[in-house]
């Protein structure tokens, strides 16, 4: 079975996680530093192919409340391009607060300050792929639809 790629999107960096060939685990692999279009699409690239990737997880940093914010637009705008230039599908999840629970997890396992910056965006990336292969990995052939869209809400069948 292929892998899935998890991915904690920052406009300067962004933490990547990636699960077992039983999609059961996910683990921390990088964190990239972004640089240009040109090499960051030639980075993922590799990384695709080094782990044997069949689908792209991104991270949408919503709002509080739930809403899509220009964090969450830029996050797909960018999942779509990495989409585009790797050829493999992408999921959207919501990522709300895996960067502050990253932090306390390293903070809770003695990490020094220092080095937790460093590691924080790959833990953050582990954290959102195993919240996803915990839900089943669901996967769906159709854009997502915003997560603040009523139409996308299971549960409102009015």
């Amino acid at each position: 079975m292929k892998r899935i790629l998890g991915l904690d999107y920052g406009l300067r960096r962004v933490g990547i996680a990636v699960c077992d060939p039983d999609r059961r685990m996910a683990s921390p692999v990088d964190v990239y530093q972004r640089r240009n279009e040109r090499l960051d699409a030639t980075y993922f690239r590799s990384l695709v192919a080094e782990f044997n990737i069949d689908r792209l997880v991104v991270g949408l940093p919503l709002l509080g409340h739930g809403a899509e914010g220009d964090s969450a637009g830029q996050a797909r705008r960018w999942g779509n391009w990495l989409s585009e230039q790797t050829g493999i599908p992408v999921s959207f999840v919501d990522e709300r607060y895996s960067t502050v629970e990253a932090e306390e997890l390293l903070r809770s396992s003695g990490v020094k300050a220092s080095r937790r910056r460093s590691l924080r965006d790959m833990i953050a990336a582990q954290l959102l792929l195993q919240a996803f292969l915990d839900a089943g990995c669901p996967d769906s052939d159709s854009p997502p639809a915003p997560l603040d869209d009523p139409a996308s809400d299971p549960e409102e069948d009015d």
